[in-house]
């Protein structure tokens, strides 16, 4: 019996009914598990993502591409070949893809998380013959705190920043990060201001249902936010560039799952960072596949060729899948895929109003 899905120069393929999965090149038909630029390419012919995040990946994506779109289990037939999406938590709009065809099923969970979220709606369990799993955090030191305790964190950190009139900064990409972290902080403690790249997606959130707190764009004059008042919610792609320089005194920190590792925030020069991932940890990780019931599991990157070998141990049929994506990128190479401070219009006018004292 033929697999369902096979790896071609484009990405994953299902040949049975013609269409790519998450592909990496231009192809007729792209169903998408989310927005992320490392599974969403821009220029495909027609595309289907969950409605949920239509409008997210239409701001990604850009053009005039047709978007169709399912609801969360409704099940369409493509060259008769069943699919259907289910939430992954991973995003607003983030999808597995249920495939079924010829007595199999197969799953493509895309990036997920199982840790509650607002700003997104959450995981289900899918069940599978075949299940494609991420594993970014694959390994047993990745394990996350519940968010009530990561945000009285960053809110304990923002008041003392407040107290001593330093900025605070926080380093979340555009797309997803951003609007979780803002979702943690205590609006009564200030106002909130992001910038352009988190802006965007806020816009295509809020039009999409999401409820999230008040937030600003930088203003032109960004040092009179208020002496550190309020916090600053902008991509990783900002640290080290002379946009940061607009708010005088910062305290930079990134948050991202790979602060667990302390090594990684000295590297960066940062005084503070805070473990918040829109990826499963490692627990998140072994319960998703144990509730598939899946008996073959494919693992794409991150630690694929150590969960594997564990999932194998455990008397699975497991290996390793050679994929382009990248899960959330180290932050000691990050070039995040949303955008840079350089290529935002908000940023070059803040810098042009702030003039002198910019450099």
């Amino acid at each position: 019996m033929a697999d369902l899905l096979e790896l071609t120069p484009e990405g994953l393929y299902c040949r049975q009914g013609d269409f790519h999965v998450d592909p990496w090149r231009r192809v007729p038909r792209a169903v998408v598990t989310h927005a992320h630029a490392d599974h969403a390419r821009a220029g495909c012919d027609r595309y289907l993502c969950a409605a949920r995040g239509k409008l997210v990946l239409r701001e990604r994506i850009g053009g005039a591409s047709p978007i169709d779109t399912l609801r969360w289990g409704e099940a369409i037939s493509i060259n008769g070949v069943k699919v259907s999406l289910h939430s992954a938590g991973h995003v607003l709009g983030a999808a597995q893809v249920r495939i079924e065809h010829g007595g199999q099923v197969w799953v493509v969970s895309g990036d997920y998380k199982t840790q509650a979220d607002p700003t997104c709606d959450p995981f289900e369990s899918v069940e599978a013959d075949v299940f494609i799993t991420e594993s970014t955090f694959g390994l047993p030191i990745y394990r996350w705190a519940e968010p009530a305790a990561v945000a009285a964190e960053i809110n304990a950190w923002w008041r003392e920043n407040q107290a001593a009139g330093r900025t605070s900064v926080i380093l979340a990409y555009a797309l997803g990060k951003a609007q979780r972290i803002a979702a943690l902080v205590d609006p009564a403690i200030g106002p909130i201001v992001a910038h352009g790249a988190v802006m965007k997606m806020v816009r295509a959130y809020r039009d999409s249902g999401v409820r999230l707190p008040p937030i600003d764009g930088v203003p032109p004059r960004a040092r009179r936010v208020g002496d550190g008042r309020a916090p600053v919610i902008a991509p990783p792609s900002v640290a080290g560039s002379r946009w940061l320089r607009l708010f005088g005194e910062v305290s930079v920190a990134p948050a991202s799952g790979w602060m667990t590792v302390r090594g990684i925030r000295r590297r960066r020069g940062c005084e503070r960072g805070f473990v918040v991932s829109d990826h499963a940890d490692f627990p998140g990780l072994l319960a998703a596949i144990e509730a598939t019931r899946a008996r073959r599991v494919l693992v794409t990157h991150g630690a694929s060729e150590s969960l594997a070998r564990l999932l194998r141990e455990r008397g699975l049929d497991a290996a390793p899948l050679a994929t382009r994506f990248t899960g959330e990128p180290s932050l000691d190479d990050a070039d995040d895929d949303d955008a840079k401070a350089d290529d935002d219009p908000g940023a070059r006018d803040d810098a042009e109003a702030v003039g002198e004292d910019a450099s």
